[in-house]
């Protein structure tokens, strides 16, 4: 998820190897400490930020990111390490960001004139998964409810809602005046995206009535398993929002299988906290809220060459026709026609 803030990012894509070094090696006052950055820097995969592994002369790793300028706030950042903290303080398993030498978790590193934070993180060895089995998912409900009591109690100040609004008004308004969307289809995406927000919002108003700080994007490329045991990954997009965002986005399929597989994750998950099944109702309207907001996330990118190489249909009148057809499907799943 992101926010709205258009801002000149330029900068931000001169990262060079000398400059990533020498920010990391600041960071962790290596003039102080002796240790010092060996030269190998490896780049992660991460579109939204940019994210590297770094090989210290002390035999051991860190990763550093860079946060995306114009997008979260030095607060909403801070917010989100905190949150991360408090987990870890709480035996969720996370990887929360190192103390650096300004004693914060987050610094500045200055390029070309301009600001840019980042954060340095232990190098944690694990493996992702594609699947979870149901001894996985069982382990995964228990995880995000102690996660999601945490969540409950932690006051968010800074980071924005996951609600219509956010995500899909503000995308919606993006994209009509995007001239990455054709002229030939604007109309149509108006009118079935106008169509999907009215249908959205009362359910939203009705059954989400006690938001709690979430994961946000809890898919299973942000969960690392070491020694069979997940660990939660990357809050980046850390928000107030329904507990079943978190539950929808671990198992996202349709089929009878995953139906399955959602009702073991969320039975675990009722063991260690309460869970209104009427947010049940949400998901679909969720899903329809990350697609129009996924698109939008595209097209605010589109200045960095990295979305024109990793995206390079979107904007076309295939892509188009495809996501507007989508849409209407997706308008038919939440009605019920």
């Amino acid at each position: 998820m992101s926010d709205t803030t258009e801002t000149n990012t330029s900068f931000f894509f001169q990262l060079t190897p000398n400059r990533i070094l020498d920010a990391v090696e600041d960071a962790l006052d290596s003039k102080k400490t002796g240790i010092r950055a060996t030269g190998r820097a490896f780049a992660l995969n991460s579109l939204e930020n940019r994210v590297y592994e770094i090989e210290l002369d002390n035999n051991t790793n860190v990763v550093t990111k860079f946060y995306r300028p114009g997008r979260w706030s030095k607060e909403m950042i801070l917010e989100e390490h905190r949150f991360v903290a408090e987990l870890e303080a709480n035996e969720v398993p996370v990887i929360a960001p190192l103390k650096l030498s300004n004693d914060s978790t987050l610094m500045e590193a200055e390029i070309d004139g301009s600001k840019l934070f980042f954060s340095v993180f232990p190098k944690v060895q694990g493996r992702l998964k594609d699947e979870l089995s149901k001894s996985d998912l069982e382990i995964m409900g228990r995880l995000l409810g102690r996660l999601h009591n945490i969540g409950a109690k932690f006051k968010l100040n800074q980071r924005i809602a996951l609600n219509v609004e956010n995500l899909g008004d503000s995308s919606r308004t993006f994209l009509l005046k995007s001239p990455l969307l054709p002229e030939q289809f604007r109309p149509a995406f108006e009118k079935i995206t106008r169509e999907l927000l009215t249908t959205i919002r009362p359910l939203f108003q009705s059954i989400l009535t006690k938001p709690i700080a979430i994961h946000g994007d809890c898919h299973l490329g942000n969960v690392l398993w070491i020694q069979d045991r997940p660990c939660f990954l990357d809050f980046d997009d850390m928000v107030s929002g329904p507990a079943v965002q978190d539950l929808w986005l671990t198992v996202r399929g349709r089929e009878t299988i995953d139906k399955q597989n959602l009702e073991i994750l969320i039975q675990s998950y009722e063991s260690m906290r309460s869970f209104d099944r009427r947010e049940m109702a949400l998901i679909e309207p969720l899903r329809a809220l990350r697609v129009i907001h996924y698109n939008a996330w595209i097209a605010r990118r589109w200045e960095d060459p990295i979305f024109k190489k990793m995206f390079p249909v979107f904007g076309t009148q295939t892509f188009w026709q495809t996501e507007i057809s989508d849409l209407y499907d997706q308008l038919d799943r939440i009605t019920g026609f």
